[in-house]
């Protein structure tokens, strides 16, 4: 497949030139879909700009020019009009990870020199255990409360305090020269391999990203996106929010995981952007619906070899020949965005014969965040994709696999790691910025990711293992639910061997030896035929010796990827005790 020429986009400077292009451009148009007593309540273009700069006055008039700004909360309007009234009219925006314990959201507010906080009602707990403890943060502001008081301001009011200031033209929303090239925003990392380190990002970085993305995924006004990944996290601020803006889209907002399909069907989103996990998921729960209809498992199948057969040739049936799955997916999806981790081919194969077309990408924090993506033109080959328009991309000390680094440079690179001259020197050489990641690159162009340097398991004999590779091959298994694949040094023979360390599906194994509690025999004689069915796949070197079977979940990032440096820490910690 050869990728077609781009989409033309138009340029943007900054995040005000990006704002005042799309309110004048859909301004009448739905931006967002707010819930509200009995159904949801539309948030046009227009208002979204009128509020945004009502409250970057307010914010000014607290004398919080050129401050840094934290945003705390959940996915919700007030969250996005905060961030961009931070970055249009004050200064930097440290988006918070809501869930953090209170004492490490506070030690981020302290380094990241926090003058202010806007935060959500939902967090009221942590906000007033952070003032108690003492903080350096000289205003709390409230997204969810109606009047100033007790030492906290009420963002509402601080909105009505900027329209009276633009209103007696005390402000200029032009007033503010915005430096394109200078931190905007500073975002601390999840951290799967270490600690947290903040990113210092620029608009011209994340702009340049939301332009390259547009150019190669088609995103109209009449799109609706269910945003579900926290915004908080780079991947979900530029992919769903800033570049849904960009190209007037609307966005509503799901309410937790565990309400996503009732979301779905409520707003019928055209969009999704997730993680693999959830739309692995999904998936699961498509086929398990079908499976539970006697004969219908093989009318699927017949029609989904009709649907192959069609798209060989161009012919996109999987809409009419699955309308009832559609149906239940709000009934309008068209497309999905998945990255931030490893996702099973068949998953996304799977999905596409169902007529909803998954598109995949690759990229860090630190490059604001996407690298490399699929095209709606280049799309469905297990890879993930091509460098994003303007993005420079090669493999460093490739093997003889062709596997190595993944480098790359271009405006969406990162400014540097804030206050740590050491870690930016280290990842940004020479205006490469060394990712860390590893992978390869096919003929076509295509990337492959294979798997994290620091992860990589070598053997005795100098045979690298994929800890990333072994578990997707384990995780196709419906009798686990996640897995993580360690390495570890024989005593006697001195070689290193894989240990997997495995979540199982307990529902799955219930429905199988049809139970409603199995034994712990039970579950290990199940998992230890999984473990045997997944070495069958793999190389002698690669194959698993031994596991651990988990009876709780593995900690992780808000995109739901294992903390590995946190579960490894926990493992050592154990076995000191043991």
């Amino acid at each position: 497949m050869k990728p077609k020429p781009l989409y033309n986009v138009r340029h943007i400077r900054d995040f005000r030139d990006l704002l005042e292009q799309s309110s004048g451009l859909f301004g009448d148009k739905a931006a967002f879909m707010v819930r509200e007593k009995g159904g949801f309540k539309s948030i046009t273009y227009s208002r979204m700009k009128s509020d945004v700069d009502a409250l970057g006055a307010g914010l000014r008039s607290l004398g919080l020019e050129n401050g840094h700004i934290a945003v705390l909360g959940e996915n919700r309007y007030e969250w996005c009009i905060s961030y961009l009234a931070v970055t249009c009219h004050t200064g930097v925006v440290v988006p918070i990870d809501k869930e953090l314990p209170a004492d490490e959201k506070r030690n981020l507010l302290e380094r990241s020199d926090s003058s202010a906080l806007v935060f959500s009602g939902k967090y009221a707990k942590d906000i007033e255990s952070i003032r108690n403890a003492g903080s350096s943060v000289k205003y709390f502001i409230g997204m969810d409360m109606d009047e100033d008081g007790d030492g906290f301001l009420s963002l509402g009011k601080l909105i009505e305090k900027g329209r009276e200031l633009i209103k007696s033209n005390e402000f200029d929303p032009h007033s503010r020269k915005i430096d394109e090239t200078a931190m905007s925003v500073l975002i601390f990392t999840s951290g799967t391999t270490d600690m947290a380190k903040g990113v210092m990002l620029s608009q011209k970085n994340i702009c340049t990203d939301v332009m390259g993305v547009s150019q190669t995924v088609r995103v109209e006004s009449k799109d609706t996106a269910l945003s579900i990944l926290p915004l908080h996290h780079t991947y979900e601020c530029t992919i769903g929010f800033l570049t849904l803006i960009y190209n007037g889209a609307c966005i509503a907002f799901n309410e937790g995981l565990k309400h996503i399909q009732k979301n779905m069907a409520e707003v019928g989103p055209t969009l999704l952007v997730t993680v693999p996990l959830l739309l692995e998921n999904m998936y699961k729960k498509i086929w398990d619906r079908i499976n539970k209809k006697p004969g219908l498992k093989h009318i699927v199948r017949i029609m989904l070899g009709i649907s192959t057969v069609l798209r060989f040739f161009g012919i996109e049936a999987g809409r009419v020949l699955f309308a009832s799955i559609h149906k239940t997916l709000g009934g309008r999806l068209r497309l999905i965005v998945t990255g931030a981790a490893a996702i099973a081919p068949e998953v996304i194969n799977g999905l596409n014969k169902f007529g909803i077309r998954v598109l995949q990408g690759y990229g860090l924090t630190e490059c604001s965040p996407l690298v490399i993506g699929e095209r709606d033109s280049f799309y469905g080959n297990a890879s993930v994709g091509l460098p994003l328009p303007g993005v420079e991309v090669r493999i460093d000390n490739a093997d003889e696999n062709g596997i190595g680094e993944i480098v790359t440079r271009g405006d969406n690179v990162m400014l540097g790691y804030f206050r740590d001259e050491q870690a930016t020197e280290r990842h940004l050489r020479d205006g490469w910025f060394h990712t860390g990641d590893l992978g390869r690159k096919s003929r076509s162009g295509a990337y492959y990711i294979t798997g994290r340097l620091k992860n990589v398991i070598v053997t005795k004999n100098g045979k690298n293992i994929f800890p990333e590779e072994v578990e997707t091959y384990l995780n196709r298994s419906p009798y686990v639910l996640e897995s993580m694949v360690t390495g570890y040094e024989d005593g006697k023979s001195g070689d290193t061997f894989v240990k997997a360390y495995i979540l199982p599906n307990i529902e799955a194994i219930k429905e199988k030896l049809k139970q409603h509690a199995p034994s712990v025999e039970d579950i290990k004689r199940i998992i230890a035929d999984a473990v045997k069915s997944t070495n069958k796949d793999m190389p002698l070197y690669k194959r698993i010796s031994s596991f651990t079977i988990r009876d709780n979940d593995f900690i992780k990032t808000t995109t739901l990827k294992i903390k590995r440096y946190a579960e490894n820490a926990h493992m050592k910690l154990d076995k000191n005790r043991s």
